[in-house]
């Protein structure tokens, strides 16, 4: 199918495209999907332990924030032809990249959502005999879940959209299409690949955002109206 076939009626929307290519755009958003839960799920992994470095030494603060920032502003195509000589033209590329966009993110939400934690739950938890492991887990942990969830959301919207640019190695996802559809300036493809990379971004956040709130139940819990 061609950009002609969508003139006669409008050429940015066009049901016939939809049809005829349903399959297309359903592979596309298959492999966007993938790409980003890789690269959140391994952004997520890598960044933990450099917010509990952080948090542990504070002397780490300024090298891990400032090189986890100073990678965030290297521009995307300058990213990935610094990392092709090691992943060449593979998801594995790009998945890189995301990964080392997102830890700027990750990395001041985790240790803000940590150092948060009132210290009065702390030395509660230390005189009732917790370890340091124990003290994580069972009280740092749950009280720092919505700063670490609301981290997680802002680095998985921002995935999304930075997974298109992994369309100059013919792995990003809906970014393929709207690459291929360019050169022909073909609107409708542009079109239904960007309205669905947008709803993905928007689907992604709600998701999230009912996680959170499942396992978070106490943040949800509001004074009755009258009630102290």
């Amino acid at each position: 199918m061609s950009a002609a076939n969508c003139l006669v009626t409008n050429d940015w929307i066009c049901g016939e495209y939809l049809r005829t290519r349903s399959q297309e755009l359903g592979d596309a958003l298959l492999q966007h999907v993938g790409i980003t839960v890789v690269s959140v799920v391994v952004g997520v992994a890598v960044a933990f332990p450099l917010a509990l470095l952080v948090r542990s030494r504070p002397r780490f603060a300024g090298p891990v924030l400032g090189l986890t920032t100073l990678l965030y502003t290297v521009p995307s195509l300058a990213m990935f032809s610094l990392l092709l000589p090691f992943f060449g033209l593979s998801a594995a590329l790009v998945v890189t990249g995301l990964v080392l966009y997102s830890l700027t993110i990750l990395v001041r939400n985790m240790v803000a959502g940590l150092d948060a934690v009132p210290a009065e739950a702390r030395e509660a938890a230390r005189g009732m005999g917790y370890g340091s492991a124990r003290l994580l887990w069972e009280v740092e942990l749950p009280l720092a879940l919505p700063a670490l969830m609301a981290g997680i959301r802002m680095a998985t919207v921002s995935t999304i959209a930075l997974t298109t640019v992994g369309s100059i190695v013919g792995r990003g996802g809906l970014g393929n299409l709207i690459e291929d559809a360019l050169p022909t300036f073909f609107k409708a493809q542009v079109l239904a690949a960007s309205v669905l990379c947008v709803l993905l971004a928007v689907v992604a956040d709600l998701l999230l955002l009912g996680v959170q709130r499942l396992l978070t139940p106490w943040t949800r819990i509001r004074t009755a109206p009258g009630g102290e």
